[in-house]
């Protein structure tokens, strides 16, 4: 599987790491930056990622910053992305089972204070679990095309 993958200057330790496991389990890995700790800006990062995905080539993409936060709000902003921060390998398998998260968004600030183990869960799970469709797909439809079925009283 082809994966963009990008970080700011905080997650650029991080991001080497994915990368040798998404390397080491047969992936091809796009690095979209950063490549070193000088400041950078992480819209920028988030957008060239989310480009590969809206451009077809990359079929999903890894976004680290300090918190995530900021990747997952930036990559969002791309019709074709579907960006989740995850910090635990159970939010990882659920966005992908339920809401085909394309994108996974992670916090370096997090992922530092993990056990190698821990760490690598997060990625394999997410990478290894496939969307479930049936009653998610129309969902994901909503998503996709912002949808709305309005609230009911």
């Amino acid at each position: 599987m082809n994966i963009g993958i990008g970080s700011d200057h905080r997650g650029v330790a991080i991001k080497t790491r994915i990368t040798n496991l998404l390397k080491s389990h047969g992936h091809t890995v796009e690095d979209c930056g950063a490549y070193n700790s000088d400041s950078c800006d992480y819209p920028d990062i988030a957008h060239a990622v989310a480009a590969l995905i809206a451009d077809g080539k990359a079929e999903r993409g890894i976004l680290v910053c300090g918190s995530g936060i900021g990747m997952s709000i930036a990559a969002n902003k791309t019709t074709a992305v579907r960006a989740a921060l995850c910090h635990d390998p159970h939010a990882a398998e659920m966005s992908r089972r339920h809401n085909d998260a394309n994108v996974l968004c992670l916090s370096a600030d997090h992922l530092d204070t993990l056990s190698t183990e821990a760490f690598d869960a997060i990625i394999e799970t997410w990478m290894d679990t496939d969307f479930e469709g049936g009653r998610h797909q129309r969902r994901v439809e909503k998503i996709t095309t912002g949808a709305n079925s309005a609230c009911h009283e």
